[in-house]
């Protein structure tokens, strides 16, 4: 059994990328909820939109496999 993920070197790296990755996803949802004529948290949680809900957790998911691809490397 490989224990490579063991490396302190190899650890550290990944948490960092792990940490750049969720940055840059909060980063780009701040980018699409300041660029929308409505607040999205608003609209979600006190009018209970479901349909924009589904579409932020679409957008999410989209943007979280850009994230991943990006880090990645591929």
């Amino acid at each position: 059994m490989k224990t490579d993920w063991l490396n302190p070197v190899l650890f550290a790296g990944s948490m960092l990328y792990a940490l750049a990755g969720v940055l840059l996803f909060w980063v780009c949802f701040m980018l699409i909820d300041r660029f929308t004529p409505y607040k999205l948290w608003y609209q979600i949680i006190e009018q209970r939109n479901t349909a924009l809900a589904i579409v932020v957790a679409s957008m999410c998911i989209a943007i979280g496999m850009i994230v991943a691809s990006a880090v990645h490397g591929g």
